[in-house]
């Protein structure tokens, strides 16, 4: 049910014509309350997308009625036409709704530097308002908000007391820090306020879809929303709730993972013995990056001293001598040197787990990327076109 599976929300997905496909492409989801309390995290692009730059003003308010997200273009780098086209769209749904265009959120996704075709979007969102609902919208708006993912991402959990958690997300290429490349929206019936959910949220993409770095490069559209409606008039503790959202985080991340761009391979890079969870984060993506190391893990040979060269290359505390590494269980590298036998290591399997010992510390982190394909090539190099 996604986004529809806590109480208070309807959602629909629609063609609206954007996409030359002519598969859904826009989506809208509603909070109808009671409450209206909502928390966003953004895109760290200096370079950021209208949509992005609008919504981050809606989130001050923190208030969230509705939002709108579209596939088939990302309005960004379209200077102000571009934010006037974003201040269209949220008007529009706040007449469909009766409602303040200052509590509509608006999301969009597809290629950079092209206007959308404005006529078709307002249209969309007439369409789209028209058929709300709790039952089959849900995964009609996590089916129309994909761009070149093969399949809608979607998770929902049930807390104590009979809350619920909802999410769904898109993302597939263009996947690095700040939070890869996302439109997400999570929805909860739990009664929380706005402080409490912009806590929750920052701690739990924190450690999940923040550390997901499949390609190194940082999105202009980045966008998660997480919206309350208490309609379930349960309280959570905030520690619960947190917990409880940061696994609905941690699914999305793994799904976007398994469906990003030509990847063939899940790799997770986890990192120990750091002197700070900084270092580990900064070590993790670092090797996460390395394409020479990409390449070796799409061929399947566990080449562990691409491993220490791209942990050579950060600021973290270590001493070259005291580093590990283990490719899917083998400890190929022992002190900064030869370990056991790479043959050992067995990269047939699509999930793929390198540990990296610091030795330093007691800290510990874990990124997430995929390996390099020519199919990751092929997509990139035609998108446009």
């Amino acid at each position: 049910m996604s986004v529809t599976a806590p109480r208070g929300f309807r959602a629909a997905g629609v063609v609206a014509g954007l996409k030359d496909s002519g598969n859904r492409d826009l989506a809208l989801v509603v909070n109808d309350g009671p409450s209206r309390a909502a928390a966003g995290v953004f895109t760290r692009n200096r370079v950021r997308a209208a949509p992005v730059l609008w919504s981050e003003q809606v989130l001050k308010g923190a208030r969230v009625r509705a939002v709108v997200l579209n596939a088939g273009g990302a309005n960004a780098c379209t200077g102000a036409p571009g934010f006037q086209d974003t201040h269209a769209t949220a008007e529009k749904a706040a007449e469909l709704l009766e409602d303040s265009a200052g509590e509509i959120a608006v999301c969009s996704t597809g290629l950079i530097g092209e206007r959308l075709p404005m006529d078709l979007l307002l249209t969309g969102v007439d369409k789209a308002a028209a058929e709300l609902s709790r039952g089959d919208g849900g995964l009609a708006a996590a089916d129309a908000i994909r761009t070149t993912d093969t399949v809608a991402k979607i998770s929902f959990r049930q807390g104590a007391g009979g809350y619920m958690i909802g999410a769904m997300a898109k993302g597939a290429g263009m996947l690095a820090p700040s939070l890869a490349t996302m439109l997400c929206v999570v929805t909860t019936d739990a009664d929380l306020p706005a402080d409490a959910l912009d806590r929750a949220l920052r701690a739990a993409t924190g450690v999940t879809l923040d550390r997901l770095d499949a390609d190194g490069c940082m999105s202009t559209n980045d966008t998660v929303l997480l919206l309350a409606s208490g309609a379930a008039e349960v309280v959570p503790d905030e520690e619960e709730f947190t917990a409880l959202l940061t696994e609905v985080c941690a699914d999305l991340t793994r799904q976007l993972l398994v469906d990003a761009e030509g990847a063939s391979k899940a790799i997770a890079i986890e990192v120990v013995g750091a002197a700070s969870e900084d270092d580990a984060v900064t070590v993790g993506r670092s090797v996460a990056r390395n394409n020479l190391l990409k390449c070796a893990i799409h061929g399947e040979d566990p080449n562990w001293g691409r491993v220490l060269s791209a942990v050579g290359t950060t600021d973290a505390v270590f001493e070259p001598d005291h580093l590990n590494v283990a490719i899917n269980g083998v400890w190929v590298c022992r002190n900064g040197s030869f370990g056991d036998d790479r043959d050992k290591v067995d990269l047939r399997p699509r999930d793929v787990t390198i540990t990296v010992d610091l030795s330093a510390g007691p800290h510990s982190a874990t990124v997430w990327t995929t390996d390099l394909t020519a199919d990751y090539v092929h997509e990139n190099s035609a998108y446009a076109t």
